[in-house]
């Protein structure tokens, strides 16, 4: 995969709240492609983030893609009210399939509402579950860590997960983008890459680097 089709998504939540504006301007300065929004309910997974004011507000400081991570019990209910605040696009969770929800009405809800749909997958959920809804989905996420928990490594049987999907995809002759989240940084991100992965969120790799466009160009490759 050549390094242009490699996009790097800093993850809002490293940032400093108190200079958010700044600190946005500074990832955009530095080159990112996209700003990754983890929304967390303290519910579906163990930790409270930001909801839809924070999402508004980041809105109306940058022109930058805004791809918006639901760890949320009841996403469906809000997909309307994220759109709104300004997100482009919606990932969901294949695990909430375990607790009730209809993948299929969900991801079809926000395709209905003209946003992209994402769909993740947890460390401990086979990249499998993704297949059958993978021809719906604009982009598949891996997680390389537990959704909830700040401060974790980097999995490493992550980039096997990412190279199981890969193939997939292309013996299926799909498209669909990889995400992979949690612990990425440039020590592992060429290992993401080659294993298929071309969407990188990276959150104190690129929000705590004193340097981030150094930090995102080395993630490039």
């Amino acid at each position: 995969m050549s390094s242009s089709a490699v996009q790097i998504a800093p993850s809002l939540l490293s940032a400093d709240f108190s200079i958010l504006k700044d600190e946005i301007q500074r990832i955009e300065e530095a080159g990112a492609d996209l700003l990754h929004l983890d929304v967390m309910d303290g519910h579906f997974v163990p930790n409270l983030s930001f909801g839809l004011p924070v999402v508004e507000a980041v809105r109306r400081v940058t022109d930058l893609k805004l791809d918006t991570h639901l760890m949320i019990s009841d996403p469906g209910e809000y997909v309307e009210a994220f759109k709104k605040a300004g997100s482009d696009s919606l990932t969901v969770h294949f695990e909430l399939s375990t607790q009730g929800t209809d993948l299929d009405a969900l991801i079809g809800q926000i395709q209905n509402a003209e946003i992209e749909c994402g769909l993740a997958v947890n460390p401990e959920t086979p990249v499998t579950a993704l297949f059958p809804f993978a021809a719906r989905c604009d982009l598949l996420l891996v997680m390389s860590v537990v959704p909830g928990f700040g401060g974790q490594s980097f999995i490493p049987e992550t980039t096997q997960k990412l190279r199981q999907l890969s193939q997939w995809l292309k013996e299926s002759e799909m498209n669909a983008p990889i995400q992979v989240d949690g612990g990425v940084s440039p020590e592992n991100a060429a290992s993401c890459i080659d294993a298929g992965a071309s969407l990188l969120v990276a959150g104190s790799a690129v929000f705590g680097s004193a340097d981030a466009g150094e930090a995102i160009r080395r993630m490039r490759y």
